[in-house]
């Protein structure tokens, strides 16, 4: 078993998820992605070399996954999800023109809220949309 599978076991485990193949498969495609797949993008490259592989297993996983903190969920717009790999907490950037998803560093202790006083928060998603720096035109000075 090499050193990625054994993780990737090692992790599961941590959360309480049994190991299959298809999990530590869709795991592994998550941490090494930094697109931001979509259901359909990780179904298709996965069944190639998991030909028993079902869109319905993938959400199944992708949910599971969500659930136990091992993966995000990213909707920005039109409420197409994509899954993140990285639970840590960072920002998301999404393009108007491509559609590519960036991550970007946040120091939430440097973050100013107002008006949520005697709030408790749980989760922070921080989405941004606008122009890539690979798509604008515009010459910024």
């Amino acid at each position: 078993m090499n050193t990625s599978i054994k993780a990737s076991v090692k992790l599961l485990k941590e959360k309480d998820i049994s190991p299959s193949v298809q999990r530590i498969r869709v795991l592994e495609y998550l941490q090494n992605s930094k697109n931001h797949p979509t259901i359909d993008n990780i179904y298709n490259d996965l069944v190639k070399e998991i030909p028993t592989l079902s869109k319905t297993t993938v959400y199944n996983i992708l949910k599971l996954f969500s659930e136990k903190s091992i993966a995000r969920t990213v909707r920005i717009g039109n409420h197409e999800a994509r899954y993140d790999g990285d639970t840590s907490i960072h920002g998301h950037f999404k393009c108007d023109k491509c559609g590519n998803i960036y991550d970007f560093n946040v120091n939430i202790e440097e973050l100013k809220l107002t008006g949520l006083d005697k709030f408790k928060i749980n989760e922070y998603h921080i989405y941004l949309k606008g122009v890539c720096k690979n798509c604008n035109t515009e010459v910024v000075e």
